[in-house]
């Protein structure tokens, strides 16, 4: 899963970044690599979604519906937690695996 994502984003010239994810990463870790995503245009892989905190899950879906919401109003600039951030103009994507345990 991990790997397909790297190969594809490999052959469209994107930058990945993949997040091994753990029960220790809150709901600002994960905002700030949202952040940094929609900024720079890049993609990220979340490895493991499924050992964060529903917490964090669920914070991680506003959060995430920001950025989304920006692209699909073809918005220069996206808000979260009340700070306006600059959006890069191929947006970004993010992809997460899960793994039983």
């Amino acid at each position: 899963k991990t790997e397909t994502t790297k190969d594809l984003s490999a052959q469209l010239g994107k930058a990945i970044y993949v997040v091994n994810c753990g029960p220790e990463m809150d709901y600002r870790t994960m905002g700030d690599q949202f952040k940094g995503l929609a900024s720079a245009g890049a993609w990220g892989c979340f490895d493991e979604y499924n050992r964060l905190l529903a917490e964090v899950l669920s914070v991680n879906s506003i959060q995430y519906k920001a950025v989304l919401d920006a692209i699909r109003a073809k918005g220069a600039t996206f808000r979260m937690e009340g700070v306006d951030y600059t959006l890069h103009p191929d947006g970004c994507m993010a992809f997460i695996t899960m793994n039983p345990g």
